[in-house]
Order: C-alpha cells, then structure tokens, then sequence
C-alpha cells in the first residue's frame, strides 16, 4: 500500500518529545496552542509538524501535571484564545527533560557512528 502524499516524509517524535518541545516554546513566553504548533514547525525549520489532535491532549496532561498554567485572553485577531505559560515546575521538568534528552541523543548519535563487523 502507497502512503499518502502529505505523510510520506513524516517524521514521529520519540515518547515524550512533545512535551518537552512544547515546555521548550513556552520557555520563551506564553502562547496559544496555534503559535505553540507554529514556534516548534519555525524552530524546527518546517521538520517537526504537530497536528491539533496531538498538541491539545499534550497541554492539557501539562496542565494537569502543573507544568502549565492557562487563561484566556485575546489573540492578535482579537479572537478569544486560551495561552498557556510555564510555572515554575514546568522550568525544571523542562530541565531535567533536557538533561535526559542530550543523553538519549547522544547515545543515539554514538550508536549510529558505531560501525561493527558484521558476523
């Protein structure tokens, strides 16, 4: 079976990425889900894409942790938006996130540098 067109090329976070790719936008200011999906689509360079069905159940098991905390205000549309911004124990899951996901990373990378003779 072909894949579809717009999935070809898709990409699937590790279990948990999510999550700290949204604690890592919010580090920089609180947003409303869409410029959340758009920060981590720009930093990415267009790589990373997070469907709505992904991002919303994501902020709402962050908010329920108290990683984040939400209130509705008004978007640059003057639309009626909910933004969600960092508490404090959100910045240092984020940082013990960060910590594991440079190990992970670079086991990966080494892993894949890795080159064995094959038996």
């Amino acid at each position: 079976m072909k894949p579809r067109e717009p999935y070809r090329n898709r990409i699937e976070m590790v279990q948990g990425t999510l999550d700290m790719l949204i604690l890592q936008t919010l580090k920089w200011g609180a947003q409303h889900g869409y410029g959340i999906g758009q920060a981590i689509r720009a930093g990415s360079e267009d790589v990373l894409r997070v469907e709505t069905g992904s991002l919303y159940p994501a902020l709402h098991r962050l908010e329920k942790q108290g990683w984040v905390k939400s209130e509705w205000g008004q978007s640059e549309n003057k639309q009626r938006a909910k933004y969600y911004a960092l508490t404090a124990a959100g910045r240092k899951h984020l940082a013990a996130e960060q910590s594991r996901w440079g190990r992970v990373s670079a086991a990966i990378a080494s892993l894949m540098k890795t080159q064995r003779s094959e038996a």
